[in-house]
């Protein structure tokens, strides 16, 4: 793992881990840095990066911090404003830009942020150029053949310029309504907003579209993103939509690169239900290419039992929406994703787009005309069991041979009847035990048989 990057950006506590500093030393890395690349090309103009933010108080911090490392470096800032993950993504890539920047903690509580990068594709910014950041930041850059202990400041006609680029949010609406294949007219449907990006997207969409809609989490003040909303609180969604009698909700994360479903009943509809659903309805249209998902290690393993009594093939992955997008852009697949809601259609997506997947949802239930519950009939989710046990040395912890020859005990245990993931945790000092199995019982003797011996490792 890197210093500061992890998969999916970089991201902390906002003032402590991630700070005003790191966000102008950022800024004027890219600024600088996809300016030379146009000066060796002969290109004589200014890098152009687009930046969007969500609705934390200190995004507001960041964003200036980041025009300025940005503007000071020579090139100019397009402010997408409050926004989405995947419209940063989306209009990276419409409209030409040399990379693109989200300020987001996603899912996380208010107080954590951070900065997403997208390559000029809008796909997540590569392994290379995350280096060269870091290397800035450390003091310890060489680029170019050159070490660097200092960027050189635009001057005088140089020094860059900011945008108002609320256009280039507005495009991205239009180009989710220009997807709305029909029309929802009578359709009640819940969008829980997360009090997040999503806020002024989906309802729009939604009402372009005809949905009769009830909005929550609909009310950001800086410090309520994600705060018992949103995907990661779906029992709020699930009780509005039975309090509402509604037909269908959907849960967004603060940035909107998820969707959780709630179905007519309340029940959860998970991203392993959207993949199973929505496979399903691609292979009848002959739209599936290669006739696979892709999905991750932490995916539930009915998910997999469900495809295959369908005849469709599963990809497996490590566990990020990251290394889903390599699949399926290495291999042509169109269709993969997280259980979390990370749900990426490459035809229309490089990322995972919430607000994209709720209407591909809603597609399917107009074409077959059914209830999102009869819709991932034939899907049985086994009950998964994680726990999270601390460590000092993550590598040491795993490598031990009793451990190592219980994993492999397990995994023989449940082959075909579950599945296990054990793996260090990206973001805390942890080791990961997780269990599925046809009860609940079962996973929860496994998991805890694994994590005794772990916590017996570090007893030594």
């Amino acid at each position: 793992m890197s210093k500061y990057f992890g998969t999916d950006g970089f991201r902390g506590e906002a003032g402590e881990k991630l700070t005003a500093e790191h966000a102008f030393e950022i800024g004027r890395f890219l600024g600088w840095y996809y300016g030379e690349l146009k000066r060796q090309k002969s290109e004589d103009e200014p890098a152009r990066i687009v930046i969007g933010k969500d609705t934390r108080r200190s995004s507001y911090m960041y964003e200036y911090s980041l025009v300025g490392g940005l503007v000071a470096s020579g090139a100019d800032a397009y402010l997408l404003h409050v926004t989405t993950t995947p419209s940063v993504s989306y209009i990276t890539r419409a409209d030409r830009f040399d990379c693109g920047v989200m300020i987001t903690a996603s899912h996380n509580p208010f107080h954590d942020n951070g900065i997403k990068l997208v390559n000029r594709l809008g796909e997540k910014m590569d392994d290379e150029t995350i280096a060269l950041i870091e290397a800035w930041l450390d003091h310890d850059l060489t680029v170019f053949g050159q070490h660097r202990d200092e960027l050189p400041a635009a001057k005088g006609d140089r020094i860059g310029t900011t945008v108002d680029y609320i256009a280039g949010r507005n495009r991205y609406i239009g180009f989710l309504i220009s997807l709305g294949v029909y029309d929802f007219r009578g359709v009640k449907v819940g969008l829980d907003c997360a009090n997040g990006g999503a806020w002024s997207i989906a309802p729009s969409v939604f009402n372009a579209l005809g949905a009769d809609m009830y909005v929550m989490g609909n009310r950001p003040n800086g410090l309520n993103i994600n705060q018992n909303v949103g995907s990661t609180h779906i029992e709020a969604l699930q009780q509005f939509v039975r309090d509402q009698r509604l037909d269908v909700g959907f849960a967004y994360d603060g940035d909107a690169d998820r969707c959780l479903a709630v179905d007519e009943q309340g029940n959860v509809v998970t991203g392993d239900h959207i993949l199973y659903l929505y496979s399903r309805y691609m292979k009848e249209r002959g739209k599936l290419l290669e006739n696979t998902v892709v999905a991750t290690a932490q995916s539930n393993y009915g998910l997999f039992e469900a495809l295959q009594r369908e005849g469709i093939d599963y990809f497996k992955t490590k566990v990020g929406d990251k290394y889903v997008y390599e699949a399926m852009k290495q291999y042509g697949y169109r269709i993969g994703g997280e259980q979390t809601g990370h749900i990426i259609f490459s035809k229309y997506s490089t990322t995972g787009d919430g607000i994209l997947t709720s209407l591909k949802v809603m597609q399917v239930m107009m074409a077959k005309k059914k209830k999102l519950s009869e819709l991932t009939e034939g899907m049985e989710l086994y009950p998964q069991v994680q726990l999270n046990v601390p460590v000092a040395d993550q590598e040491a912890a795993l490598a031990d041979a009793k451990v190592q020859a219980l994993l492999q005990r397990v995994e023989k245990d449940l082959a075909g009847q579950g599945s296990m993931l054990v793996r260090p945790s990206g973001t805390e000092p942890v080791i990961r035990v997780g269990i599925e199995a046809k009860t609940r019982e079962a996973a929860q003797q496994y998991a805890e048989k694994i994590a005794d011996a772990i916590r017996g490792q570090i007893r030594k």
